[in-house]
């Protein structure tokens, strides 16, 4: 029987916090992968992976025609931010969809309400910070724009919804 329980309980309680600690999260707009995207290796399920295979096949075609992706995967409490970009004086929240099966609208319907909603949300939080760390300061214009894939062809979808 050990001496004191209470200090026996404490030693536990002691492990049992160093269990439980995980790495820190990172949050804010360097969260994300900045700059061309898919430096790290996609990880998750095989869904998961197949949404960051098109979130990089999103970010190349865009950077293709001109636009500089900021940040992507930027995640908050309200929703996530698949893409940010600067095109010319333009700041782009770009969310990017794919489906495999047309059967219930295609990628595109796949934006509904309540996923805009989740979207301005996350923006409103995001923009702030996107704007000191990429437009000096000064609040650009913003944009929401899709990028969905039904079949391998990616379809940008310029002002898809608006705030």
């Amino acid at each position: 029987m050990p001496a004191d329980p209470y200090e026996t309980a404490r030693q536990a309680q002691r492990r049992a916090v160093i269990r439980r600690q995980r790495p820190p999260r990172r949050s804010g707009p360097t969260a994300g992968r900045t700059g061309a995207a898919g430096d790290e290796p996609p990880a998750g399920s095989p869904t998961q992976r197949q949404g960051h295979e098109a979130e990089v096949r999103a970010a190349r075609h865009l950077q293709a025609r001109g636009v500089r992706i900021l940040a992507n995967n930027l995640r908050c409490r309200a929703g996530e931010i698949d893409l940010a970009a600067r095109a010319g004086d333009l700041l782009l929240f770009i969310e990017v969809r794919e489906r495999r099966n047309p059967s219930f609208g295609g990628a595109a319907a796949s934006v509904n309400r309540a996923k805009q909603a989740r979207l301005i949300r996350a923006a409103h939080h995001f923009l702030p910070r996107l704007v000191r760390l990429h437009f000096g300061g000064a609040a650009p214009a913003c944009r929401f724009d899709v990028v969905a894939f039904d079949t391998d062809q990616p379809h940008w979808i310029r002002d898809a919804f608006r705030a």
